[in-house]
């Protein structure tokens, strides 16, 4: 790479990097996928299954109300924050959505799935997002580890599909976003690139 693309590359990264700074990787939106996540744990224990899909389904569409919610609450607004990946967000949240058909097609021929396709579903964005803050890894791992950890109750403690799972999507999204509000701080003096 010669050194003009060198040059575009680190002030790409310094924007992004700034970005994670100022949104403090985005915990408010984190918060929301845990209350939701924590909502459907209640569920798993208080509702019986048809309950908890229902809740399942329709509750998934107050994650981003939540998150609003959250990042007025704590004073970061990440609807008005722009830098120069911003446009990748939403063929990322695009790209997620498109698991909802599997979703729907499991509550109608394989409802026992429905919980396993919900909680990795909802974290296909994860890797992407992660790459706009310039922290890959952070959110790459919480989108793998959690794949993982809700196959394996899944598989191995059907009995626990409507309370252990969801509450391990909640542990989840509360230790990544203590660890990007940690992990964030280590840029607090980057500053923000004028791109021209």
């Amino acid at each position: 790479m010669n050194a003009q693309g060198d040059t575009l590359t680190r002030l790409l990264m310094q924007d992004r990097r700034a970005s994670y700074y100022r949104l403090r990787g985005g915990f408010p939106v984190l918060f929301a996928g845990a209350t939701y996540w924590g909502v459907l744990t209640a569920a798993g224990y208080f509702a019986n299954q048809y309950a908890w899909f229902l809740i399942a389904l329709l509750g998934s569409g107050a994650i981003f109300p939540a998150a609003l919610f959250y990042s007025k609450v704590f004073r970061i607004d990440f609807m008005q924050d722009r830098t120069s990946v911003t446009s990748v967000l939403l063929p990322a949240f695009i790209a997620m959505l498109l698991f909802w058909p599997m979703a729907i097609a499991a509550l109608w021929e394989a409802p026992a799935i429905f919980p396993l396709i919900m909680a990795i579903g909802l974290s296909l964005h994860f890797p992407v997002i992660g790459w706009a803050y310039g922290r890959t890894a952070i959110y790459s791992a919480h989108a793998l580890f959690r794949a993982i950890i809700v196959f394996v109750i899944w598989w191995k403690l059907p009995e626990h599909r409507l309370t252990l799972l969801p509450l391990s999507v909640t542990a989840i999204y509360l230790l990544t976003a203590l660890i990007v509000v940690v992990d964030s701080n280590r840029f607090r003096d980057v500053e923000r690139p004028v791109l021209d």
